[in-house]
């Protein structure tokens, strides 16, 4: 199925919560209310011509100046072979939006990782922590206005510059 039947088809089964629609963008995306994500992905993942039963990837996007940090789902079906983004936009202030681990098991590690490095809250999630960082760590790293911590337990963060010697 093509990206815009399934954009229609999405649209149609919950008016007022999608929008966006790119379909020229090398993978084609659509914007969905954060409110509504969970009932549009187990929509896509439960119709049987959909069948969207792989989440390959989740990640997230800092938009400083537009106040929003913009979650990016990828979605991907074997049997039609098809696939859509989807993507979510929330406030920088207090980004939260509801866990996708009940349709897709494999968000959990996904989300804990958008959580650490950019602070977003999966709401529902059923173990909500840092996946790469210490759990003492301070801030998420990449959000655009973060800064990095002079030292951590007593190491500098500080990195020497690569330095080669140049064989002759």
């Amino acid at each position: 199925m093509k990206a815009d039947e399934i954009h229609e088809r999405v649209a149609q089964q919950f008016p007022g919560k999608i929008s966006g629609f790119n379909g020229e963008a090398k993978d084609p995306y659509f914007q969905v209310g954060p409110e509504a994500i969970v009932d549009v992905c187990r929509y896509l993942r439960d119709e049987a011509d959909l069948k969207f039963e792989i989440l390959s990837d989740l990640t997230a996007l800092d938009f400083p100046k537009e106040n929003k940090i913009q979650i990016v789902y990828h979605l991907y079906s074997y049997m039609p072979q098809h696939q859509i983004v989807l993507k979510v936009d929330l406030s920088r202030e207090d980004p939260r939006i509801a866990t996708l681990e009940k349709v897709w098991k494999v968000a959990n590690w996904l989300e804990r990782e958008v959580f650490d490095l950019f602070g977003v809250f999966f709401e529902g999630h059923s173990d909500l922590r840092r996946i790469m960082l210490p759990e003492d760590w301070v801030g998420h790293p990449l959000r655009k206005d973060y800064v990095e911590q002079e030292e951590y337990d007593g190491i500098s963060t500080e990195r020497e510059p690569l330095v080669r010697e140049v064989l002759r």
